[in-house]
């Protein structure tokens, strides 16, 4: 039985084996506000994993946390199905005004089930049924979701494994940068789409994430991107931007592919898109491209009105205007000094990522476990990414303040060098 709220022997006893994060922050959380974690005995964690970026405003929002109370407290709409709520009106309105307007995106909104998995799944049925195609082009290391359509756009091997069947209507393309620095694999791609002796069926869609969270930061040249776009467009195919986890601030703007002179058919959100952390998922389509019929796409859970609520707060608290954005220019700089002085620490490290979506990749996971370990142990819970993950990854979240983000940073770049300075003890 359990005895404590610290006594962690309840999840070993009766949790899946399926469980993860826990592993490496074994940890009783109890409470969390802003960029920290507090544990059931009291200690304190800064955190740098931030719900793998489901928490991109930080823990406890004040202002998402008051809106949310009162919504609570005066018997708002607490499930609503796809009805009209107050809730959702005001969600709507906020994104038209503060995000698509500005932007001139004339996208529909559609909320699917709370995951990025589900927005995946509907943006790729929606992609088949508009062209009346099946095949889907991905790219190496891109990370979609692990349901089956998803899954099937997913390159992880591992993840790939638990499907338990074959795993069809995707073509496999290689992502900038796969091929070295000096091979352009966008041309590789005009190549195999107008080429009729390839063997590459007619993409109903071009599915990508212009960086690569679980892929090992990998980012895309805009110039690369834009090819890519331009390659769905003169092929008929739908071109679908994954902004899961790289939209809503932490590639640098509120969509990852600000300023890259693209507007995508197709973009999917989660995570960070209700601002607090609770499920929510949706994706934008251009109008003409809005054809499901009524419930074709469903859930019990396709808008979460709590989600609105504080999802508008974060809109209109933080995307109203460019001051937030301009912050985070600063805090990417802390972020990129910190990187390339762990870069300098271990021989032949690279930077890797864009904007607060960064990490450095230290050749190994082994390595890499290891400063992850050594930086929880000192109280910074920081996770890797990558095929291997060897890359060590800062997920923190985007209103950490200054001296919290600078105390993180030096907290990692400590189990840097304690992590290499015992590999080179254990070598000698």
């Amino acid at each position: 039985m359990l005895t404590s709220p610290s006594d962690p022997i309840v999840f070993q006893r009766r949790e899946s084996e399926a469980r993860s994060y826990c592993r490496g922050f074994d940890a009783v959380f109890a409470k969390a506000a802003g960029s920290e974690l507090i544990d059931a005995d009291g200690n304190r964690y800064i955190d740098f994993l931030a719900g793998c970026s489901s928490l991109n405003y930080g823990h406890n929002d004040p202002d998402m946390k008051t809106a949310l109370i009162d919504h609570i407290a005066g018997d708002g709409i607490a499930h609503g199905l796809d009805l009209h709520t107050d809730t959702k009106a005001r969600f709507l309105a906020a994104l038209e005004t503060h995000i698509l307007e500005p932007r001139n995106m004339d996208h529909k909104v559609m909320f699917t089930g709370p995951t990025g998995a589900n927005a995946v799944e509907a943006a790729m049925k929606l992609a088949r049924k508009v062209t009346g195609r099946t095949n889907v082009i991905a790219f190496t290391n891109g990370f979609h979701g692990v349901t089956m359509g998803a899954l099937a756009a997913t390159g992880n091997k591992y993840h790939r494994g638990g499907a338990g069947m074959t795993l069809n209507g995707v073509t496999r393309m290689p992502f900038d940068g796969y091929m070295g620095a000096d091979f352009d694999t966008s041309t590789l791609l005009e190549k195999m789409l107008s080429d009729p002796s390839s063997g590459v069926d007619a993409p109903a869609a071009i599915i990508l994430e212009t960086v690569q969270g679980e892929g090992g930061l990998n980012a895309a040249r805009p110039e690369w991107v834009r090819k890519v776009a331009e390659l769905a467009k003169e092929h008929g195919a739908l071109l679908i931007i994954d902004d899961v986890q790289a939209g809503c601030g932490r590639a640098g703007d509120f969509f990852s592919f600000d300023a890259m002179g693209i507007t995508p058919d197709i973009i999917t959100m989660a995570k960070s898109i209700s601002g607090f952390g609770l499920p929510m998922a949706l994706m934008l389509v251009r109008p003409e491209h809005d054809i499901f019929g009524p419930a074709e796409h469903n859930g019990t859970f396709r808008g979460n009105t709590h989600a609105f609520v504080t999802a508008r707060i974060a809109i209109e608290k933080f995307w109203a205007d460019d001051s937030f954005r301009d912050q985070l220019a600063e805090k990417e700089r802390m972020i990129v000094a910190a990187l390339a002085a762990i870069a300098e620490m271990v021989p032949g490290a690279t930077l890797k990522g864009r904007g607060l979506m960064r990490g450095v990749d230290v050749g190994s996971g082994e390595l890499a476990s290891e400063i992850c370990g050594r930086a929880y142990e000192q109280g910074l819970v920081i996770e890797t990414s990558g095929p291997n993950d060897e890359v060590v990854k800062i997920l923190a979240p985007i209103t950490t303040p200054d001296t919290l983000l600078r105390k993180g940073l030096n907290l990692l770049l400590n189990a840097v060098y304690d992590s290499t300075t015992n590999m080179k003890l254990a070598a000698e």
